[in-house]
């Protein structure tokens, strides 16, 4: 059985779990990482000391223990998000916080480009706007060829419309939005210097995607926060829907990606430990910069 087939085997196996037992599951995954002290200790340890400089050692620590349970919770209920039924998933939905800004911009018809950052379960949030509307997603595909058939496949089985992110699928991007529709991006990966500019995100400059502010500049659309809550002791999960920080309309690059950073930033201080910190957000740096994850290395 090669490595594709391993992998969509654990993730059906997975969602054979009651979401309570896949939640204590992800904790205790989290807990071993914190207790072997492997790399996304580590990794976790240097983003919060960078975002969170103000926090004491204690609080830190914490955090980032937090942080590791609630990032395997995310992992284990990919086979809830991929595998149940669409109407099972949508039950773990216990509210939606801010659906009046949705509404209020399809009765303008105005296309919408939802930022939903890697905090929460962002496939359930996928999932639930994909269910409301013919969206299309932005993603990069996997190296292994099958995998990604099977994520089209469980990604768009309620007709979301995966875009690659390549030229011919930016394109598609800035038809959709003109012609009044729904675009979901995820803000904050680590784009190639090609696709990026510098920006603040927690005070530390971030190589940050201009794709976001290319779109709202050629289509003004109207850009929404979103994420998926996860709430205590298994009870599902709360939608939450946000405006972005107006300057994201700027016409000016730097100013539009730095209030792209602040949208992002708005969402994870409400609930930080489910924020994905075991990303190397940080990874690229100027010219000449030290590198954050990998001491003595300079770019």
């Amino acid at each position: 059985m090669n490595k594709a087939r391993w992998v969509i085997f654990a993730i059906k196996l997975m969602a054979r779990m009651r979401l309570r037992t896949a939640q204590r599951l992800g904790a205790l995954l989290g807990r071993l990482l914190w207790l072997f002290k492997l790399d996304p200790v580590r990794v976790t340890d240097i983003n919060l000391k960078l975002c969170y400089p103000e926090l004491s050692e204690d609080d830190r620590e914490a955090l980032v223990k937090r942080s590791l349970e609630e990032t395997c919770k995310t992992a284990i209920e990919v086979g809830m998000a991929w595998e149940w039924p669409v109407e099972k998933c949508l039950g773990m939905i216990r509210s939606v916080e801010g659906k009046e800004l949705v509404d209020n911009a399809l009765a303008r018809k105005e296309g919408i480009l939802l930022l939903a950052p890697h905090l929460g379960n962002w496939e359930l949030a996928g999932l639930y706007f994909s269910s409301m509307f013919n969206m299309a997603a932005l993603y990069r595909p996997p190296k292994v060829k099958e995998l990604e058939e099977y994520m089209s496949s469980v990604r768009g089985r309620v007709g979301s419309e995966l875009v690659p992110t390549d030229k011919r699928g930016v394109l598609r991007l800035f038809k959709i939005l003109r012609s009044g529709g729904v675009v979901g991006i995820l803000p904050d990966q680590e784009p190639p210097f090609s696709g990026g500019e510098f920006a603040p995100f927690f005070g530390v400059e971030a190589n940050t995607m201009k794709l976001v502010s290319k779109l709202v500049e050629k289509t003004e659309a109207t850009v929404l926060c979103t994420y998926a809550e996860r709430l205590p002791n298994g009870d599902g999960f709360k939608i939450v829907i946000k405006e972005a920080d107006k300057e994201i309309a700027s016409a000016d690059l730097i100013e539009s990606i730095t209030a792209l950073n602040r949208s992002v930033e708005s969402c994870v201080r409400d609930v930080p430990e489910q924020y994905q910190w075991e990303y190397k957000r940080f990874k690229r740096r100027r010219p000449g910069e030290s590198h954050y994850y990998d001491e003595g290395r300079v770019w």
